[in-house]
């Protein structure tokens, strides 16, 4: 830079010492070669533009904004002689520490080493500089410099664990881990892409913040000098392959910071981080909620956590029963740094927070809880021995009711910030970020997979003849001690890791429809295994199809093909007890009505028959042979087999013979059926005087779950 360069590259006319006078002058100086006269100008310029430098580095500072804050600092530092050691050494800290806090690891230590050349260097001099090594991978220097402190400060705890984790760091790396992972370069842009979570039955939705050039707003901010970060969705097709990440429309994103959002277990509500922006006022993170309406999320509303309003809220995570909303704050009584916390969600607001004490949280940083769905508790962590930065660590509630931690190790971890975990179901895989090895201190979305044993068990719950039953509850019971109710989803699907070894039984109930329980013994197995099970729940006011039920022409015996449907049947009748039904049968429009009706009562006797050979008793079945008085109602189901149906359509005679003879040919089968529908839901409970029957009281060996409709499970 030439002189020139530096006199008007100065704010001139914000100086109070240099009038326009001085600066004809220094022209007529610079023409006539006086260099003496132009050199000690010249520094007295520089001098006086480091000071406004450092003037609005400080104004920077205190508002939160870093990068600005270190623009400004490295210009000051670039302004001040050499010679000003004092002052030199002053404003390297200065710039060291907001490098520190935007993750420019190797500007840090670069400023950090000018800090001790200037000899302006104190122990948290040293620490921080031993920090940021760490990060780099500079173990055996870490080392040393976390010595000095402990040299000076033997109680430090923060240098205790450095030096155990700078001492340990490299054999870690070495030993690696079962652990694998991959930069997904298809979710990260050139700027930074972090807390990735997933959504969705079949968590093919990923949400993650980003600070890429489509963020909302075009102003960069002084904490990053990046834009504002907003929440960004991608989406799986049925053939794996996900869709370019997208801003989520709506309301969601503003012109403000929002991250590292998380859902309720319904996946109805987001939480989030957001962190306005005030020109005059620190900037204060604070946990948001977002409600969605079909598949918008609406413009978030602040969730008050405590009446502290001078203290830092972020990265929300619902706990997986729902119960807890934990959290990263400053607030006061916590550990130091940023500890984690915890409120109770109620139908009535928040609970009282708790910190989750000393074995999580340290004197140093906690950060980013989040839950595998089988309820280890994940988070991370620069307080704790590690890697380097923020490493994840995994805790686990042992059987006194203490968390007790694990560090995954290498490659989840490693020198740089690794955090933000989710999970892909029972799975041990899914997506973190980590800014190892980018220059810049850049997160980037990383997936991981843990090999894993794993069996669980995926089963759907759905109508007879019909669609999914979301309202529907599948009761888990097992010779273990085992007993759980678990929710469906929105397509009728449910899953549940499961624990080899144990006989299960399942009893899936919905309002309005018959229960339906299946067994399932589960052995060890070398490889991780789903076992799938079907609930088709029977309606109790709709007619429900027998499927496969077949006679010989103009007979009435069952071939041996519709047994197996009908021993489906008895398995049914026999879970519901209480319950009566009648078994029709029915005809197309071909032949008299008489002769049909006769025919289709004797077809309807014979599965009556059937089911009384198996031991159903004869007052809980009515045979009804119909002929071609019903005609089939066509239900949602059947209209989307086919679509020259709808539903609603009634198949009578004129209406199949105005069709196609092939769709006339497959409406008449359809109208050739045996169905059943439930005629009561009470037989057996009440004696002829029509007063309740006592039923036996289960025996106190095992807890029963409370089932509204009094079945109860029995290995």
């Amino acid at each position: 830079m030439t002189v020139t360069d530096i006199i008007f590259a100065s704010d001139l006319a914000a100086s109070a010492t240099i009038k326009p006078s001085s600066l004809r002058y220094l022209k007529d100086m610079l023409q006539q070669k006086h260099l003496p006269c132009i050199l000690l100008l010249a520094l007295l310029l520089m001098s006086c533009g480091a000071d406004r430098n450092l003037k609005r580095g400080e104004k920077y500072l205190a508002l939160g904004e870093y990068y600005d804050a270190a623009n400004e600092y490295k210009a000051a530092y670039t302004k001040t002689s050499a010679k000003e050691r004092d002052k030199r050494g002053q404003i390297a800290k200065k710039l060291a520490y907001c490098y520190d806090r935007i993750n420019f690891t190797q500007k840090s230590i670069a400023a950090y080493r000018n800090v001790i050349r200037y000899h302006q260097d104190d122990v948290e001099t040293h620490l921080s500089f031993a920090r940021q090594l760490m990060m780099n991978g500079n173990y055996k220097e870490a080392a040393t410099e976390f010595q000095l402190v402990l040299d000076s400060m033997p109680d430090n705890p923060l240098a205790i664990d450095g030096l155990e984790s700078a001492r340990s760091a490299p054999r870690m790396k070495e030993a690696g881990s079962r652990y694998t992972v991959k930069k997904m370069d298809f979710f990260n842009s050139r700027r930074a892409d972090y807390s990735p979570m997933l959504l969705g039955d079949e968590h093919d939705q990923l949400f993650f913040t980003s600070t890429r050039n489509d963020a909302e707003g075009d102003e960069l901010s002084g904490i990053t000098g990046a834009k504002n970060g907003d929440i960004f969705f991608s989406q799986k097709d049925d053939k794996g392959k996900w869709s370019k990440p997208q801003k989520v429309e709506g309301g969601l994103n503003s012109e403000y910071d929002e991250g590292a959002c998380s859902f309720s277990p319904d996946g109805r509500e987001m939480y989030l981080t957001q962190c306005s922006s005030d020109p005059s006022y620190p900037r204060y993170a604070k946990v948001m909620k977002s409600n969605r309406s079909d598949a918008s999320w609406g413009k978030p509303s602040e969730v008050t956590l405590t009446h502290d309003t001078l203290s830092s809220y972020a990265h929300p995570a619902v706990s997986p029963d729902g119960e807890w909303l934990y959290f990263t704050s400053d607030m006061p009584g916590g550990e130091g740094g940023l500890d984690i916390w915890r409120v109770r969600l109620t139908s009535s607001g928040m609970g009282g927070v708790e910190n989750l004490g000393p074995t999580i949280n340290t004197a140093g940083d906690e950060m980013f809880p989040a839950f595998r769905p089988n309820g280890d508790f994940y988070f991370s962590s620069d307080g704790h021995p590690g890697m380097g930065g923020l490493d994840i660590f995994i805790a686990v509630i042992n059987d006194f009711g203490e968390y007790e931690l694990e560090h995954p190790g290498y490659p989840l971890n490693s020198q740089g910030d690794d955090f933000g975990m989710t999970f892909e179901g029972p799975h041990n895989r899914g997506f973190f970020c980590s800014n190892r090895g980018d220059g810049r201190g850049w997160d980037h979305i990383y997936s991981f997979e843990k090999p894993e044993i794993v069996q669980t068990v995926k089963g759907w719950v759905y109508e007879m003849d019909g669609y999914e039953l979301p309202a529907g509850q599948v009761f888990m019971v097992g010779n273990d001690g085992t007993n759980e109710k678990l929710s469906v989803r929105s397509d009728g699907s449910f899953e549940q890791v499961l624990t080899p070894g144990v006989d299960y039984v399942f009893l899936a109930t919905c309002r309005g429809y018959l229960n339906h329980k299946e067994e399932l013994h589960v052995v060890a197995t070398t490889e991780s295994e789903e076992h799938v099970l079907q609930f088709p729940l029977a309606p109790i006011a709709v007619p429900v199809m027998i499927d496969n039920i077949f006679y010989d022409y103009d007979k009435a015996i069952l071939r041996p093909e519709a047994k197996q449907s009908l021993d489906e049947l008895v398995v049914l009748l026999n879970e519901n007890p209480n319950v009566t039904i009648e078994l029709s049968a029915h005809c197309d429009y071909h032949g008299s009505q008489a002769y049909n009706i006769g025919l289709a009562q004797r077809r309807a006797q014979s599965v009556v028959d059937y089911l009384i050979d198996k031991g159903i008793a004869s007052d809980r079945l009515t045979p009804k042979g119909y002929g071609k008085e019903k005609p089939k109602v066509v239900r949602k189901k059947l209209a989307a087999q086919y679509p020259w149906l709808k539903e609603g359509d009634i198949l009578t005679e004129d209406f199949i013979k105005a069709l196609d003879t092939d769709k006339q040919a497959i409406c008449n089968q359809l109208n050739r059926r045996t169905e059943f529908i439930v005629l009561r839901t009470t037989y057996g409970m009440f004696d002829k005087d029509g007063n309740p029957i006592a039923t036996p009281q289960p025996k106190q060996q095992k807890e029963k779950p409370d089932l509204d409709d009094g079945f109860e499970i029995d290995f």
